[in-house]
């Protein structure tokens, strides 16, 4: 079945981009081609999701095209598939966890500073972070080529420190030969500081130019620190000049970093920033079926669905919800749907969310973008005018879940399917224009505002 399975992949990789199929296609695998029925393996329950909602169609043909007439195609998570983590790597967040981790690994050497269980099987992926991932295993299957250097940013909790680690303990997997080292701005500029006191600056210098790979964490805390600049700058030219892979995470783009040197910005940002996003509803659902299921722990799912539905901060405050959740209910001995049905978990809906109109949220984007409701919607095709019925129209159906036809008719429009382009588009461009997603957050801010 193997060479079945590889012979169909090979067809699909002419069908979908290379990042889409190093994605999603990479880990899958033929379990069983049984009279037609066709079961694929796959790592969790996003992927599950992903494939038979985006790809089913492909993977048909695909199948097809290879000499096999599917009845019928499913999917099924695969625990033993290749690199698939136990449970307790998962969740180990202490160091005795971490401890029980085999010492005969190569990730078990402290000396690159990386954490054993920051892997790329327990990331979960989702559309807030997918091309962000894509890129972290192009970096794998190359570094120092094509994305060099990879700039990740986004806000706290979103799993920046676990990507970029990830990448580290990946590559060193490959290569247990590479010289890596994880290290927070904070520790570059502190090292700095004492090499220079101590008159050991070469030494500290040299340090770095032997890199095969850096990963430098919390970029944005290098704020004003211009000698510490000055020294980075000229180790990631010699790195980059060498081909050597440089990773770089923040909380927001160069060009937003005060006193960052202009040059520097420029630099770290031409292989192109990738961000993380706050998950979706799906994705949240992804995220907290896929902790449990590696955590073996038993949930309901309208519990997941609870939880996701009313913890939209980050990945970070998810997981401790669900943790919490998982924790009390098994001390009461009921289910964690029987917990919450209860109302006694932390957990409560924002009472926000039913105060908010489609005339606020017209009005609101009006104002924010400096034109009149009545132009907004009006058949302007002024772009200001229309980029701004187009963010109307996104939070009408985000915020207010309104069909595309009822988003169309609250902005004037009589065809819904200039609604779904417009939606489809800002779904588009928020993932990698930075300030229109900006500006949604700040009119969000303003809909909610006490």
């Amino acid at each position: 079945m193997y060479n079945i399975w590889n012979n169909i992949l090979a067809s699909i990789e002419q069908k979908v981009t290379s990042d889409k199929f190093a994605l999603y296609f990479k880990d899958t695998s033929l379990l069983s081609n049984e009279s037609g029925h066709i079961i694929i393996g796959v790592k969790n329950a996003f992927f599950k999701k992903q494939l038979s909602s985006k790809f089913y169609g492909i993977i048909e043909e695909a199948i097809k095209n290879n000499g096999i007439n599917p009845i019928d195609i499913s999917f099924e998570i695969q625990t033993d598939i290749k690199n698939k983590v136990r449970p307790r790597e998962v969740i180990a967040s202490t160091p005795t966890l971490v401890k029980d981790i085999k010492k005969s690994t190569r990730l078990s050497n402290t000396s690159h500073n990386l954490k054993p269980d920051y892997t790329l099987e327990n990331f979960i992926v989702g559309s807030n972070n997918d091309l962000a991932v894509a890129a972290a295993k192009s970096i794998i299957d190359a570094p120092g080529k094509r994305f060099n250097p990879f700039f990740l940013y986004g806000g706290s909790g979103l799993g920046k420190t676990h990507l970029i680690q990830a990448i580290g303990n990946a590559l060193l997997k490959n290569k247990p030969e590479l010289k890596i080292l994880y290290i927070p701005t904070s520790d570059f500029y502190n090292d700095f500081i004492v090499s220079v006191r101590t008159g050991k600056g070469d030494e500290f210098h040299k340090k770095f130019q032997k890199l095969d790979c850096l990963i430098l964490d919390d970029f944005q805390t290098i704020i004003g620190k211009e000698k510490s600049q000055d020294e980075f700058f000229s180790i990631f030219n010699n790195l980059y000049q060498l081909n050597k892979q440089i990773i770089v995470a923040s909380d927001r783009l160069p060009n937003q970093i005060e006193t960052l040197d202009p040059r520097l910005a420029s630099r770290l940002a031409q292989g192109g920033a990738y961000d993380l996003q706050l998950p979706k509803f799906e994705d949240r659902c992804a995220i907290l079926r896929a902790k449990a299921d590696l955590a073996g722990a038993e949930i309901e799912d309208k519990a997941i669905e609870y939880i996701a539905e009313n913890v939209n901060t980050n990945i970070r405050e998810l997981e401790g919800e669900l943790s919490k959740i998982l924790l009390m209910s098994e001390v009461r001995g009921i289910t964690p749907l029987e917990l919450i049905n209860s109302g006694s978990t932390s957990i409560s809906k924002p009472s926000h969310y039913h105060t908010v109109t489609s005339k606020q949220i017209i009005d609101k984007v009006s104002k924010y973008y400096n034109i009149t409701s009545k132009e907004l919607c009006s058949k302007s095709r002024v772009f200001n005018i229309k980029n701004a019925r187009q963010v109307a129209m996104y939070l009408l159906t985000t915020e207010l879940s309104l069909s595309t036809t009822n988003a169309a008719n609250e902005v004037g429009l009589k065809d819904h399917t200039t609604a779904m382009h417009a939606i489809k588009k800002i779904n588009s461009d928020i993932k990698l224009d930075f300030t229109l997603r900006e500006q949604i957050e700040e009119i969000k801010g303003q809909l909610y505002a006490a």
